[in-house]
């Protein structure tokens, strides 16, 4: 057996009220019917008046008391006081959860009720004649219904919730639609009626009292300010009056970018240098437009529009879209053109409409280039020579003269040598660029002399 219990004293005024006049009002929920009675000993049968059949009991859920609950009387018209008459109850939770007084008709639940298990029992009742056992007149089937108290609070079953909204969204913007259930009777007075509040998220934020919508209730939220925001919404029962009971939830919104933001330069004016000597394609330095947004909006295309260098040099965007990256295109001189001045902009690859009037989305800054002189090798007016010379030349005839140069702007004194392997047998020597015999020459034994000359500066 369950918990015993006792009605509040309210519940029960009510109850007895609603009883007693079904009690004294038997006609208003009978119905005739023939039962067989021994009426007289020829055995007629008579016909009779029920007066204890109602469509319904109504009692309270959750009640605690330490009695078995009251919940209605049967009576039979037939029944004279005298002990005669047994009543029977059948059904749903007969004998377990209601037991009925066989004698009386008087109905009592044995175990704590609740509506949000079971709402309704579906009983039977039978007058029969206690020595005999026989029906004094046809079953007749009632229902006792759950009614409601208010024993539970809303729930957010789909709580915590994530949200995002545009950052600069205008008030009354939805976020997100919330809803709390409560397992109380909807039909019942209104202890399933929720209103929702605010706890925590004020003045970003507010809800609607009825529906549960969030909506921004500030102008002009800036994600580069505050990007994240925790909201407590509550929802109360009883149209949130007084004594209802109330459940919470957490609503994480993060405010979503928009290109609200142009991109700025962390330098007005780079600086680089590159040696001279340096392959085509090689990376000369990186710059970077800062954006505070993020994402496809912090996206960047780089351009050299205007400097005397847009024809040396050419400037691409990084994989990350963030990052101008200059390279060289056209070989570099030193000697002919020491430095470069590259005009550089930097705009969104991805331009928003709506903060399009705001102005061009993009900077400008300048990229200085100097070009390093690197210590080259003296080069000669002529990459190779070829000289005619007679077999019978006297030793110490000149026969030809070479010229090198030291392209660097040092232009050092050029020294002239011969390579020894050139010339294993040391016919030729060479003197302030004179080539010149210095053995005697035969075309039978020779007739092709290949004479390297090398130049070297002298510091």
């Amino acid at each position: 057996m369950g918990d015993l219990w006792q009605p509040k004293s309210g519940a029960l005024t009510l109850l007895a009220i609603a009883l007693t006049l079904l009690t004294l009002l038997p006609h208003a929920h009978c119905s005739e019917h023939t039962a067989g009675q021994d009426a007289s000993s020829s055995g007629l049968l008579q016909r009779v008046k029920r007066g204890w059949v109602w469509n319904q009991f109504f009692v309270l859920e959750e009640y605690t008391g330490l009695e078995p609950l009251y919940i209605g009387k049967l009576h039979s018209d037939m029944d004279l006081g005298d002990g005669s008459i047994k009543y029977i109850l059948t059904g749903e939770g007969a004998g377990t959860t209601f037991t009925i007084d066989d004698s009386t008709g008087d109905i009592h639940a044995i175990q704590r009720l609740d509506r949000e298990v079971k709402a309704q029992y579906m009983l039977r009742a039978q007058a029969r004649n206690r020595l005999t056992d026989r029906p004094l007149e046809p079953e007749s089937q009632f229902i006792v219904k759950i009614q409601d108290i208010n024993d539970n609070e809303p729930r957010f079953l789909d709580g915590p919730y994530q949200a995002t909204v545009p950052e600069m969204s205008k008030i009354g913007t939805s976020v997100i639609q919330l809803t709390a259930t409560d397992e109380d009777d909807p039909t019942y007075g209104n202890s399933a009626r929720v209103v929702y509040s605010i706890l925590e998220g004020q003045p970003y934020f507010s809800v609607d009292a009825k529906t549960g919508v969030v909506r921004v209730s500030l102008a002009d939220m800036d994600r580069e300010t505050k990007e994240n925001y925790t909201v407590i919404i509550q929802a109360k029962d009883m149209g949130g009056q007084l004594g209802g009971l109330a459940g919470t939830t957490s609503v994480h919104i993060t405010l979503g970018d928009m290109n609200d933001n142009p991109p700025v330069f962390d330098q007005r004016l780079y600086q680089m240098s590159v040696p001279e000597s340096v392959q085509v394609g090689t990376v000369v330095g990186r710059i970077w437009a800062k954006d505070r947004d993020v994402g496809a909006n912090a996206e960047m295309v780089y351009s050299i529009i205007d400097g005397d260098g847009r024809d040396t040099f050419d400037i691409t965007t990084d994989p990350t879209n963030m990052f101008g990256i200059i390279t060289i295109k056209k070989p570099l001189n030193y000697e002919r053109k020491p430095s470069y001045t590259l005009k550089v902009e930097g705009a969104n690859k991805h331009l928003d409409p709506v903060f399009r009037q705001r102005g061009p989305f993009k900077d400008v800054t300048i990229v200085h280039v100097s070009v390093e002189d690197v210590d080259e090798a003296p080069v000669f007016d002529m990459p190779a020579y070829y000289v005619e010379l007679s077999e019978n030349a006297e030793i110490g005839t000149v026969f030809k003269t070479v010229s090198a140069r030291d392209p660097d702007v040092a232009n050092n004194t050029i020294r002239y040598s011969i390579e020894r392997s050139s010339d294993p047998g040391g016919y030729f020597d060479i003197t302030s660029g004179s080539l010149m015999t210095v053995l005697p020459l035969d075309r039978e034994e020779i007739s092709w002399h290949n004479i390297t000359v090398l130049a070297m500066e002298t510091k």
